[in-house]
């Protein structure tokens, strides 16, 4: 299955740059349908007005974590499926354990670059 250029994708970051940053990958990927978010809790009011085919969440944001963001969307029966990336400086084992454990998809440590975010994209939404 391709990767679906149309497909909605939600990037959640409390820095502006790398909103942009992320945006302007998706979009060397073809990606034109793009919101953001600044934190985990317009992340979710946005999550329930949209129905988004990927969500890319920053971990370390105020005052909701990407993770906090992570367990509400899947404590959410309507949300729980979507599929979730979690982006990090870190890559602390205990990090990628506990996202893992919470049901994240994927896990892209930063720098990263547009192929990086590309195969990430693909493992997790074509399966």
């Amino acid at each position: 299955m391709a990767l679906d250029p149309s497909m909605p994708i939600l990037v959640v970051d409390d820095y502006q740059t790398m909103v942009r940053i992320i945006r302007n990958l998706l979009k060397q990927l073809g990606f034109e349908n793009v919101d953001d978010a600044s934190d985990g809790q317009a992340a979710i009011a946005k999550m329930r007005d949209k129905r988004y085919g990927l969500v890319i969440s920053d971990w370390n944001m105020e005052p909701m974590t990407g993770f906090e963001l992570l367990q509400r969307v899947r404590e959410e029966e309507s949300l729980s499926a979507t599929p979730f990336i979690m982006v990090t400086a870190e890559s602390r084992t205990e990090n990628v354990i506990a996202a893992k454990k919470a049901g994240v998809n994927n896990y892209i440590v930063k720098p990263f670059n547009a192929q990086t975010l590309r195969s990430k994209i693909e493992s997790v939404c074509t399966g």
